[in-house]
């Protein structure tokens, strides 16, 4: 299909669109940190029973959120195609992708859930996992399968309301969801004293909780619009075809993240400790960083499907300015909680040191990522999977040499720990806010369809 005509660059949206983005993302912000909430009370309930299990619970947590995050089309591919029907009139439409988006998420979590469980043993060797640390990683690993299979639900029931312009329910349920698991952790790791085990099948129950809440909203809506509950395969197939280029662009990210952990696991377990404690802050104000991806994807989905393509221009420079200052925000106090940080979550000193400097780095590098979160969530509200796809791939590519540097350099302890995040946090972050600047600035991602 050939590019549109050139669009105005710096059209200013009606206080109304401000109001929208407001609207979606602010509710958002506390449906999309419940995850990473669940990781830091997992991290900080599990941190002070030892350095072997926060250490075991890294590498499995790391295993565990490859498979999820390569899972995350779910609600990727189902949000956009959801508010591009909505914005061209079309509910009955938009609500069977959403009933098919729950088909699809029940299917693949059955199969990841039961290959998991039986492969955590091997999957954990490969990470280099040893003695006691590989024992607890096993535990966990294994009893967050039966959960795996409910977050597969909640993506593609979340991502049913976010393109139906509903982001107040899913923080509803979020809220609901981590005050269920703080509760079900404290009593299963300390009151029956199962470890970690308890903390991940604390986690696992929790999950399912606010799965049932989605399948019955979704389920409850398609019927009373006449909606068939049986799949379509069609529907499935069409779900597929775009989540294959999202999960390719997922998987570039996973493994950028998995081959960190391989690196950080050769420097010893308190940095490992220290890399695991960070990473969770990281995907904790990735998550809150991404409330505007999610406003993204919802409003250009149904800007694109209403056929304004000039509002969906105007809308990303606002909430690419808003990214960026946000992002600085966000900077600015982690910096300064950077030195005491370490005391919510372990006793060991050398642990806390080493994730002062890491969060230090994460720190500096907040603002690329509000760039980098908001223009992902345009994109892929656009439906510009296939770019979006090879992008992951390029940037990947310009990572690995980076990490093999820090590898081959011998250099150990916090400083080790400090060069790791900070090939990740500004390296890696900075090629991919390069590959998706130069995609905004054209208008060839505004001319796509979803489905």
């Amino acid at each position: 299909m050939p590019a549109s005509p050139p669009l105005p660059k710096t059209l200013p949206p009606s206080s109304g669109h401000r109001r929208e983005i407001l609207r979606l993302a602010v509710p958002a912000f506390g449906a999309l940190i419940a995850e990473p909430l669940f990781l830091l009370a997992d991290s900080a309930i599990v941190g002070h029973l030892g350095v072997a299990e926060l250490a075991g619970v890294g590498l499995a947590s790391a295993v565990l959120h490859t498979a999820v995050g390569l899972m995350v089309f779910l609600a990727y591919s189902t949000t956009p195609a959801v508010a591009r029907a909505i914005g061209n009139g079309q509910l009955a439409k938009a609500l069977a992708a959403g009933r098919d988006g729950i088909w699809l998420a029940l299917l693949l979590g059955i199969v990841l859930a039961v290959a998991g469980f039986l492969a955590a043993g091997p999957l954990l060797d490969l990470m280099g996992a040893r003695g006691e640390v590989h024992a607890f990683a096993v535990d966990y690993l294994r009893w967050s399968m039966p959960g795996l299979v409910a977050m597969l639900l909640i993506f593609a029931g979340t991502g049913v309301l976010r393109g139906l312009q509903d982001t107040r329910t899913p923080l509803v349920v979020a809220a609901a969801g981590f005050t269920l698991n703080i509760v079900l952790n404290l009593v299963l790791v300390y009151g029956l004293g199962w470890s970690v085990a308890g903390s991940a099948a604390g986690t696992s129950i929790a999950q399912w909780a606010m799965a049932a809440v989605y399948v019955l909203i979704v389920w409850r809506n398609a019927r009373r619009h006449g909606v068939s509950l049986l799949p379509d395969w069609r529907g499935i197939r069409a779900l597929t075809r775009v989540g294959s280029w999202l999960m390719l662009r997922t998987l570039s990210l996973r493994i950028a993240i998995l081959a960190t952990v391989m690196v950080v696991t050769a420097q010893g377990p308190v940095n490992l400790a220290a890399h695991q404690l960070a990473m969770t802050i990281f995907t904790f104000f990735a998550f809150a960083l991404d409330a505007l991806a999610i406003a993204a994807q919802a409003l250009i989905g149904k800007e694109l499907g209403a056929a304004r393509p000039e509002t969906a221009r105007a809308l990303t420079g606002t909430m690419t300015r808003w990214g960026l200052g946000f992002g600085a925000l966000t900077g600015a106090v982690l910096a300064a909680a950077a030195p005491w940080a370490g005391a919510l979550f372990t006793s060991d000193a050398d642990v806390r040191a080493a994730l002062t400097l890491a969060l230090w780095v994460l720190a500096a590098g907040q603002p690329i990522a509000g760039y980098v979160f908001v223009l992902d969530g345009v994109l892929i509200g656009a439906g510009d999977a296939r770019y979006l796809a090879i992008a992951g791939v390029v940037n990947l590519a310009v990572y690995v040499p980076l990490l093999l540097a820090v590898s081959w350099s011998g250099v150990a302890g916090g400083e080790g720990l400090l060069w790791l995040w900070a090939a990740f946090s500004l390296g890696y972050m900075a090629a991919r806010a390069l590959t998706l600047g130069l995609r905004a600035r054209t208008d060839r991602w505004m001319v796509l369809g979803v489905l």
